[in-house]
């Protein structure tokens, strides 16, 4: 298993909480991933970025081109979702107060270069070590039936809680996971699964869309049989890298630069490509049958 004393050439690892985001803030934590995978390249330094948004469904722009887009957003809204396209490709996923998004994003350049498999096993070790235990081995392989089902999901007892993705920009990488930590999972999968119904007609779980059983997914919670909040796991992931590493956590570095002239240039760049990606959303809604 890879090790995480591997990842950080440097002693101090950036934090960045945003915590739970309502609609107007949507796109910023897309537009920061790509700002700050292009900054650790750059800099060659290491960051990692927690956030939340409030009740949204994240769509893949795969999930763009289903038959009838239009009576999927209206099924979403109906069931109190918003929607943001996310600019990458795949499928679907739930956010909401209950699922916490960490991306780690890493420099990815000269002769330590990070290949795909390596990325996602960094992020697999890492939740190992914060969450598993002698009787919760956390497993990684493809719930087909779940949402946005993909070779590196997590789970315990065969109950995915988390999946992964990464991203690369430049000379960086940022290795993302969303992890189901509370909440009504079974809705979600539920609201999940009548928008692929609704969206896809009598394609529903052909072409590489999901046929989605809510029952084949878990929170975190239900499956360590332990309260957890955010914070809390928030706090154990942090305290696992400070353990099992020399690294230094920095949470006042991103704040202070994030208001510098460079960074607020690049963001405001990467949220107008967003607010172009989702033009889509408006078009579709209004568009006459």
């Amino acid at each position: 298993m890879t090790n995480l004393t591997q990842l950080f050439t440097t002693n101090t690892v950036f934090l960045y909480d945003q915590n739970c985001l309502t609609a107007k803030d949507y796109f910023l934590p897309f537009a920061l991933t790509d700002t700050f995978t292009t900054f650790s390249g750059i800099n060659q330094q290491p960051l990692i970025h927690f956030w939340q948004l409030d009740q949204a469904m994240i769509l893949g722009m795969k999930d763009t081109r289903v038959t009838d887009l239009k009576k999927g957003l209206i099924s979403l809204k109906e069931n109190g979702y918003k929607t943001v396209i996310r600019n990458a490709g795949g499928l679907g996923v739930i956010a909401d107060s209950g699922i916490l998004n960490v991306s780690l994003i890493l420099p990815n350049a000269g002769s330590k270069k990070i290949n795909i498999d390596e990325a996602y096993h960094y992020m697999w070790h890492w939740i190992k070590r914060a969450f598993g235990d002698i009787t919760h081995d956390i497993e990684a392989f493809e719930i087909t039936d779940s949402y946005c089902p993909g070779t590196f999901d997590l789970s315990i007892n065969g109950k995915k809680f988390a999946g992964i993705a990464q991203r690369r920009v430049k000379d960086g990488i940022a290795i993302m996971i969303y992890l189901s930590i509370n909440g009504n999972q079974q809705k979600r999968g539920e609201i999940v699964r009548d928008f692929y119904r609704i969206s896809l007609q009598d394609d529903f779980g052909k072409n590489r869309y999901p046929p989605v059983d809510p029952t084949v997914m878990a929170n975190l919670e239900e499956l360590l049989n332990e309260k957890l909040t955010i914070e809390v796991v928030k706090k154990r992931l942090i305290n696992v890298l400070i353990d099992d590493t020399s690294v230094v956590i920095d949470s006042q570095a991103l704040p202070k630069l994030l208001k510098s002239d460079c960074f607020t240039a690049e963001i405001d760049k990467q949220l107008e490509k967003m607010k172009q990606r989702n033009q889509l959303l408006d078009e579709t809604i209004t568009k006459k049958e």
